[in-house]
């Protein structure tokens, strides 16, 4: 597989031949760092925003420059807290439409409430849905978005929705860690497709499975491995990790099964409490890989832990957008 760092690195140099005049990109204050990264790779500032709040907590956007005829990018991640964080992206949308640009983009690297994707029970709500709903409401022509956790809200959205991976980022840092006798590892049976279609990138290794059964909301129980991990190099791969009790009660039993390494890899560090003293604990995982879709605390940092950036990817993909070309091809 070809390197996606290198071939965006060989388009960044190609980059004076783009006519990006009418592309703008605004940052919300859920993630600015990923924000400006953004802006680098595509040659472009981030368009003046002014973000506050009213006494009560309303939030107050201002657009600083005129956007009038633009194609405009918003990049906000709906990650916590995630009711302002959505409420933030929408308000964005409705100065974007009053300044009349021309086409309002949803920068989504991390799109909150998408656990909710179906009813697992009487009298629930599908909040990914609902959220959809909203931003369409609000008056967003197009979304691009990075690992959803299923597949399916792709559909929710009643407008164009690109839905890009982590996944290369990721597996351009594993290769140059020189891994031998890899196994991945999905931590669920609802997981299985997106560790195959990781397992193939990673030169066709081989792929086991966790049989995990929850008995509340943010309770795994891991009971047995389908799979051979004994002696081998685990890499548990995730869309996300919130509390890490999945994760770690995956990572728990690959060690007792006789895993020599286990490295964790996610999209998405959420990283809520007891995340860190579980992820933090010495001799359980080697390395946990994680990209900056959503911006990780200080707090949260630990030993183990490497941040790495989606910046070019997501990059590549608006520069894409702006000049409707293949935005899947990037994957293939």
């Amino acid at each position: 597989m070809t390197s996606f760092i290198t071939a965006a690195n060989t388009q960044k140099a190609q980059q004076v031949s783009h006519d990006t005049r009418r592309l703008k990109l605004i940052s919300g204050t859920s993630n600015p760092l990923l924000a400006k990264e953004i802006a680098s790779y595509i040659g472009i500032s981030n368009v003046p925003l002014v973000a506050k709040r009213f006494a009560d907590g309303e939030l107050y956007i201002q657009i600083q420059q005129s956007i009038r005829g633009c194609d405009v990018f918003l990049i906000q991640p709906t990650c916590a807290p995630v009711n302002d964080s959505l409420m933030e992206l929408m308000i964005m949308v409705d100065a974007c439409k009053r300044a009349s640009a021309r086409q309002i983009t949803a920068v989504i690297p991390y799109y909150g409430y998408a656990r909710a994707d179906r009813k697992t029970a009487g009298r629930e709500s599908i909040t990914a849905k609902l959220t959809a709903n909203l931003l369409v409401s609000s008056g967003v022509d197009r979304v691009l978005a990075m690992d959803l956790h299923s597949a399916q809200i792709q559909g929710y959205f009643d407008i164009p929705c690109d839905h890009i991976y982590g996944s290369p980022v990721l597996v351009d840092y594993l290769s140059t860690k020189q891994l031998e006798d890899i196994v991945v590892v999905s931590p669920d049976v609802g997981g299985v497709a997106r560790a195959r279609a990781f397992a193939k990138q990673m030169k066709d290794a081989p792929l086991a499975i966790i049989d995990k059964r929850r008995s509340a909301h943010n309770v795994a129980e891991s009971l047995t491995v389908i799979g051979e991990v004994n002696d081998k190099t685990a890499i548990l791969i995730d869309d996300m990790i919130d509390t890490g009790g999945t994760i770690c009660a995956g990572a728990q039993l690959l060690r007792q099964q006789g895993a020599k390494r286990v490295i964790a890899c996610a999209s998405h560090a959420v990283f809520s409490p007891p995340a860190y003293e579980r992820l933090s604990v010495t001799g359980l995982f080697e390395q946990v890989v994680v990209t900056n879709s959503i911006p990780v605390q200080k707090k949260n940092h630990f030993k183990q832990l490497k941040v790495l950036s989606v910046a070019n990817m997501l990059g590549e993909a608006i520069l894409r957008i702006h000049e409707e070309s293949s935005v899947s091809s990037m994957f293939r």
